[in-house]
């Protein structure tokens, strides 16, 4: 057999375990130097991955960061199952709009719900009522045009996170923070990021998930999950891509000090990895264990991945085909 013959037989066999996270027990056995060093590979593999995505909206808003904080907090806030009539929604009704309302919460309330297009969905209640007729002077007042409703996902959604209750939270946060960038920049540990987001959405919420029907009593604040999800990829994001366009490495410092605070994710992906242990320990291992399963295993690029690099190495040791 070739060398050549011998790489892709082993290249071959990377793939075939790729989609069940099979690198693992390779990952599980290495020494605590060398995971560090693989971790710290990948971590800021997918820091810079962001920031190109941050620059990228950066640049769509005129170079505007408040607005790019904007339109992160809201794709953020609306996970992976309704990111883009977040995102949408946000350049509709601008951050500029909601400053300039930002006296009124109802208003915050009105423009944001009403932009949504949700509003639509359930029976008119007192409370909605009064959103329609005020979104309806908000909106010829900036030019907005609202989304359809059909565009948001709300199969399977949990109540909690509902888009409708998300954004009367996230209306509630601009209304009671100023400054808002600045805060972020400054946050340190996830307690500094749970206190950020922790305020309260308005009182119709407290017996609402959705609009016009009652459920029980509970006050409605994001929790500390949300909060930690939102630190992870929000705020340190925020903080390295912003460390990154002023040239400050305490940003980018702070960035990466904060991930390392938040505890590790929990998700499917990560799942995968910690059946062959406790393999994240914070939320910087379980980015870099994401940034594996997202970008080279799911795409099967186990001869560029630095995992499968090691292994080529382990097995061929200084023969041609551990060089390639």
């Amino acid at each position: 057999m070739t060398d050549e013959q011998r790489r892709q037989r082993i290249i071959g066999r990377l793939e075939a375990g790729a989609e069940h996270a099979a690198c693992g027990e390779h990952i599980a056995a290495m020494d605590a130097l060398r995971r560090a060093e693989l971790y710290n590979t990948l971590a800021f593999e997918r820091l810079e991955r962001k920031n190109r995505d941050i620059n990228d909206i950066h640049r769509s808003t005129g170079e505007n960061w408040n607005q790019t904080f904007y339109i992160m907090l809201l794709r953020t806030i609306g996970g992976m199952d309704n990111r883009r009539p977040f995102e949408e929604l946000a350049g509709r009704a601008t951050y500029a709009a909601i400053l300039r309302e930002r006296d009124s919460l109802h208003k915050i309330e009105a423009l944001l719900l009403g932009t949504s297009g949700l509003l639509d969905l359930y029976r008119d209640d007192e409370y909605t009522i009064a959103l329609k007729r005020e979104y309806h002077h908000l909106r010829n007042k900036y030019s907005v045009s609202p989304l359809d409703a059909s565009a948001w996902n709300l199969a399977r959604i949990y109540p909690h996170n509902h888009p409708t209750l998300r954004l009367a939270q996230i209306a509630s946060f601009l209304y009671d923070n100023e400054l808002v960038m600045n805060r972020i920049l400054e946050c340190r540990t996830p307690d500094d990021v749970y206190s950020l987001f922790r305020s309260e959405a308005s009182s119709y919420w407290t017996t609402h998930f959705i609009p016009s029907a009652a459920s029980r009593r509970i006050t409605k604040r994001i929790g500390r999950t949300k909060s930690e999800l939102l630190g992870i990829n929000l705020v340190a994001q925020m903080q390295f891509a912003y460390g990154s366009y002023i040239g400050s490495e305490t940003l980018r410092d702070r960035a990466v000090t904060l991930l390392e605070r938040i505890p590790p994710e929990d998700n499917r992906f990560t799942r995968s990895w910690n059946r062959y242990g406790r393999l994240a320990e914070n939320a910087f291992d379980s980015q870099s264990l994401l940034q594996l399963s997202r970008e080279y295993c799911s795409r099967r690029r186990c001869a560029e991945c630095p995992v499968g690099a090691r292994i080529l190495k382990k097995s061929c040791g200084d023969c041609s085909i551990a060089k390639k």
